[in-house]
């Protein structure tokens, strides 16, 4: 993979409060955006839909060797490395409510 493409995928996740590795038309994908519209950080979430890109194939074989997870959405909160849907939704609560409201100025 071409370094200058590691290098964006590095800055996404490095300059973006929630970043979240998607395909448009992927059930789970469009759960997790939905959640995280929900809990009030819709600003604060960066969207890549790796369908709609050429290089998006590329971009998922990175994320696969940054994060050992093949599948999408893959999700960073805070440059942390949540995981998938599920991982998103089992988050224990007071986690995820401390990473959000830091987000959020709260903290």
């Amino acid at each position: 993979m071409e370094a200058k493409l590691k290098e964006e995928i590095n800055g996404y996740i490095a300059n973006n409060d929630i970043v979240v590795f998607s395909k448009s038309y992927c059930p789970y994908c469009n759960q997790a955006k939905t959640f995280l519209n929900g809990q009030g950080v819709e600003d604060k979430v960066f969207v890549v839909e790796l369908d709609r890109l050429d290089d998006g194939s590329a971009i998922q074989r990175y994320l696969l060797e940054l994060t050992k997870q093949r599948t999408v959405p893959n999700i960073f909160i805070s440059q942390q490395h949540i995981g998938g849907c599920s991982d998103l939704l089992g988050l224990d609560k007071a986690k995820l409510t401390v990473l959000l409201d830091k987000i959020k100025g709260k903290i």
